[in-house]
């Protein structure tokens, strides 16, 4: 198997912080050219935020700024947008589907969900599942952290938790 993008750009942005030369464009490239993705080491990612398949086919604004344990599937463009100034600001626990598109200076809420495909042109709240092109809101979920925690497989799905029936012998 080889290396993951998010891999090399977390190697390549430490070394630019530390200010190394050479060393982060060259990781640059070779995420570029094992996965025919764009992730600049000037992005700011935090921890333990993954991509989808590897992170093919992921382009990120090098403004962007992404929170802590994220997710984001292939083929997803965090980017400018022509005639606006700024980059895509995301929150902490977000979750972003195969091929959407967040485009220009756009807020994610924690705990939102952008769902496949979906075109982002204007902020998300915090906790909110949007889709479609533009996308609009699709719900709110009232309790994002168990939601998170249930679809991550950190929380046993209803139909797997195993009940007692009220009768049964102890």
């Amino acid at each position: 198997m080889g290396v993951d993008a998010m891999t090399l750009y977390r190697m390549a942005r430490k070394l630019h912080l530390q200010k190394v030369p050479l060393l982060p464009s060259l990781l640059r490239k070779a995420i570029y050219y094992l996965h025919s993705s764009h992730i600049p080491f000037e992005a700011e990612i935090g921890e333990g935020t993954q991509v989808g398949y590897g992170g093919i086919g992921v382009v990120i604004h090098k403004a962007t700024k992404i929170g802590r344990h994220c997710l984001i599937s292939q083929q997803v463009t965090l980017g400018g947008r022509s005639g606006v100034e700024g980059a895509p600001v995301i929150g902490d626990y977000v979750r972003i589907g195969a091929g959407a598109k967040i485009l220009g200076n756009i807020h994610i809420g924690d705990f939102a969900v952008i769902g496949a495909n979906a075109v982002v042109l204007k902020d998300v709240a915090a906790a909110t599942v949007v889709a479609g092109v533009p996308a609009r809101v699709i719900r709110k979920d009232p309790d994002p952290l168990t939601t998170y925690q249930r679809e991550m497989g950190l929380l046993p799905r209803a139909k797997e938790r195993v009940h007692t029936p009220k009768d049964s012998l102890q």
